[in-house]
């Protein structure tokens, strides 16, 4: 990829930036709450599976994850 493609990314991310300034700190233009939220709708934590008490987790996701536990079991 050249400099000046940009990378596809998800239509809820577009236009998200993030850079490091020379202090080390993290400089982004979206709001921490809507990358988490994102995230957590998004990618499986393993040490989160089991917790009801995080925004942005659907039912959908939580279904998914269950069903690739029963398949999993079965393979066995």
């Amino acid at each position: 990829m050249s400099k000046r493609e940009k990378p596809k990314v998800n239509p809820e991310l577009d236009g998200f930036d993030i850079k490091i300034d020379t202090f080390g700190e993290i400089q982004t233009n979206f709001d921490v709450d809507k990358i988490n939220k994102f995230l957590n709708k998004h990618v499986d934590d393993k040490k989160l599976r089991d917790r009801d008490d995080i925004e942005g987790r659907d039912e959908e996701a939580d279904e998914e994850q269950e069903d690739s536990k029963e398949e999993g079991s079965r393979e066995e």
